[in-house]
């Protein structure tokens, strides 16, 4: 038996998020359902990141055990004939068996895009979250600071969560704008549930003028969510990646 590593990339829009579920088409649905026909042996994965309703991933991880003999580096390539063209497999290689891709500990980067003009773009509708007001970046930038280091963001979490620890460490979250697009990545140990889409939303409601950046530290400080801003819609995020340094550094990656 081997654990094989899938960098999965996908389109969110057809999908409602990545965990499987009763009555509706997620990601790793199709993964399992494709995965199990090509192995010819029921497959089921588990993946790093369970991303909601309509966002996007460049890099989600997933794993799952497998007898076969297709080398690991192939199975990319066997995998993606059949995929739909909305999820296509960057890279497939073995791990440790022990390896856990939601219980390792590793780095996470996501993406959040805002179209800021007078008019929404429909190319760019399931890409970016559409903002008319003036985005002042400068001040949304000032208020992201507050936030990179370690925190306690219960005031970021979406009700319903079933975490215990609300502490999290942000190692970077930078803005900039490139004509009307303006985006942030954020790169964290970890998130919460609908954390970043907080973030987003948070920010966004600096950068129109809604409250000065300083009171992000209050918000933070009140460890209340109906202290913060609004969650921004799921279109504009994107997973970008997942690092793993212990895995980066085993035998298995040389």
């Amino acid at each position: 038996m081997r654990r094989i590593k899938l960098t999965v990339a996908y389109d969110g829009t057809n999908y409602f998020g990545w965990q499987k579920q009763p009555n509706a088409i997620t990601v790793e649905e199709v993964l399992n359902r494709e995965l199990t026909k090509l192995l010819n042996e029921p497959i089921e994965v588990i993946g790093a990141s369970r991303t909601d309703s309509g966002v996007h991933a460049m890099g989600n991880v997933a794993v799952f055990d497998t007898e076969t003999r297709i080398p690991p580096e192939k199975i990319s390539y066997a995998l993606n004939a059949r995929l739909p063209k909305d999820i296509v497999i960057q890279d497939s290689c073995e791990v440790p068996g022990a390896f856990h891709p939601r219980h390792t500990d590793c780095s996470k980067t996501y993406e959040y895009r805002i179209l800021n003009t007078r008019f929404p773009l429909p190319t760019m509708r399931l890409y970016a979250h559409y903002v008319y007001r003036p985005l002042d970046v400068s001040k949304m930038q000032e208020a992201a600071n507050y936030l990179v280091g370690e925190h306690d963001f219960a005031s970021f979490c979406s009700a319903g969560s079933q975490v215990k620890e609300t502490v999290r460490t942000i190692y970077r979250l930078d803005l900039k704008r490139e004509g009307e697009l303006v985006s942030f990545q954020v790169e964290g140990n970890g998130f919460l549930y609908n954390m970043v889409r907080i973030i987003a939303g948070t920010l966004i409601e600096v950068g129109i003028g809604s409250y000065p950046p300083e009171r992000v530290k209050e918000m933070l400080e009140a460890k209340d969510r109906v202290k913060c801003g609004p969650k921004a819609p799921a279109c504009g995020l994107t997973l970008v990646a997942i690092r793993y340094p212990e895995l980066e550094a085993s035998p298995y990656q040389k």
